[in-house]
């Protein structure tokens, strides 16, 4: 276990002027992937499922929170709290619950780097198509890697936060601004908010809930945190009302797609390609129906959402890995060796970038896919079920434990994501 901090104070009356970890982790969560899945969704089942995205959202406001609030109440990151989980191996430096993470962590990043600098580049393949810089997609998505890599190990979390909620406010136009052009049916959106299931819709339903806004992300919130400054009790009140517009603009967005994937796609009967590319066909659909100026508009929100994810986790999760390394080597109490620019963080953000070019060159071996997909299916059930289990036991101060509100969206957060697991892995071994 690390020593706490020193705790720190937030200055009066000015909680809304201090907003941004939540934007943060807000603008990493949703990636092109999420605004598919969303699109899709709607131009399946209309309105139906708008509820959906609306729980979800809730559900992630109230992780996000249990992580947080472990992280200000006990002092310490969430690393630490899964280094208490069970007796440990090697002089204690690892746990069943490290172990994992460690491995996970490893294996994520070498396949998501890789999905991450293809979403980014797609956008700006398709902006650029036909002009003097057109290049193809490998070679764009090298250059984001590259340039994710460069402004992640230069700056610190205060200009990093500042980038991060740039592109947000570069997504809220262009994502609203669709929602807006399209014309939504007022009266279908509010019927939407009654849960319904149409035929066919149970995993879909699933999917909007406990897909969009996140994975490794959440955990990477209580990092943001202290790199903000916040520490101690004190600021829960200011990170509950961070927690919260971070993940009602998640929401916002969602409810935006949803409209945009109802209005142009499902009463039209048209579908989109699977994964990140179905945004391109979304492209040439507007572009039909409103003119290059709005095509133009939307690839530049979609290479916002898509490069704020990817240096969002090319920040926070090598954050999270130096805080792995120097438990691994027994220099948890360290705060140098964990921290921005420390060898273990910088480490990692190279793996993120350089070693996934190789897959931009090959199909990707499918046993990597496997333990991959296997992995990643089974975070948000271990971050959830470790929430509950820290949070409610004599590691968290009494008076900020879980109580019933809290441990019921735990519970249920971990049902789901273990039916969502459950299905992901009976997809690729089945």
């Amino acid at each position: 276990m690390t020593d706490a901090p020193a705790d720190t104070t937030p200055p009066p009356g000015r909680r809304w002027r201090l907003i941004g970890p939540g934007i943060v982790a807000a603008a990493t969560g949703v990636g092109a992937g999420d605004l598919v899945a969303t699109l899709v969704a709607g131009s399946m089942f209309g309105y139906a499922l708008l509820w959906a995205a609306v729980a979800g959202t809730l559900l992630k406001i109230s992780l996000a929170e249990a992580v947080g609030r472990w992280a200000l109440a006990s002092g310490r990151t969430i690393f630490d709290g899964w280094s208490s989980l069970g007796p440990g191996w090697f002089g204690g430096r690892l746990n069943w619950a490290t172990a994992y993470f460690g491995v996970y962590v490893v294996l994520w990043g070498f396949v998501y780097g890789a999905t991450a600098m293809t979403a980014s580049a797609l956008p700006l393949a398709a902006l650029l198509d036909g002009t003097g810089m057109a290049l193809d997609l490998k070679t764009w998505a090298m250059i984001c890697g590259l340039v994710g890599l460069v402004l992640v190990w230069f700056n610190r979390y205060p200009v990093f936060e500042k980038l991060m909620t740039g592109l947000v406010a570069v997504m809220f136009v262009t994502v609203i601004g669709l929602a807006v052009i399209v014309a939504p049916d007022l009266p279908a959106l509010a019927r939407g908010l009654i849960p319904t299931l149409p035929e066919g819709s149970a995993f879909y339903t699933l999917g909007l809930i406990g897909g969009v806004g996140g994975t490794i992300t959440l955990a990477a919130y209580g990092y943001w945190i202290g790199e903000k400054g916040w520490r101690g009790p004190a600021w829960i009140r200011v990170m509950r009302l961070d927690n919260r517009v971070g993940y009602a603009v998640t929401g916002v967005f969602v409810v935006a797609m949803l409209i945009v994937g109802a209005e142009l796609l499902h009463a039209s009967g048209l579908a989109l390609a699977r994964g990140d590319r179905g945004l391109l066909d979304l492209d040439d659909v507007l572009r039909e129906r409103f003119g290059d100026v709005v095509g133009v508009m939307f690839l530049v929100g979609f290479f916002a959402a898509s490069f704020s994810s990817l240096i969002g986790v090319w920040h926070g999760v090598s954050l999270m890995f130096a805080d792995f390394w120097t438990h691994l080597r027994d220099r948890a109490d360290d705060a140098a060796a964990r921290g921005e620019g420390s060898p273990a963080f910088r480490g990692y953000l190279l793996w993120l970038t350089f070693p996934p070019m190789a897959l931009l060159f090959m199909d990707r071996p499918f046993g990597l896919i496997v333990a991959y997909g296997a992995l990643g299916a089974l975070f948000m059930p271990f971050l959830a079920v470790t929430l509950l289990w820290l949070l409610n036991s004599t590691r968290t101060p009494a008076e900020w434990r879980s109580g019933l509100l809290s441990n019921a969206m735990l519970v249920a957060g971990g049902l789901l994501f273990c039916v969502l697991a459950g299905r992901e892995l009976i997809g690729l071994f089945g």
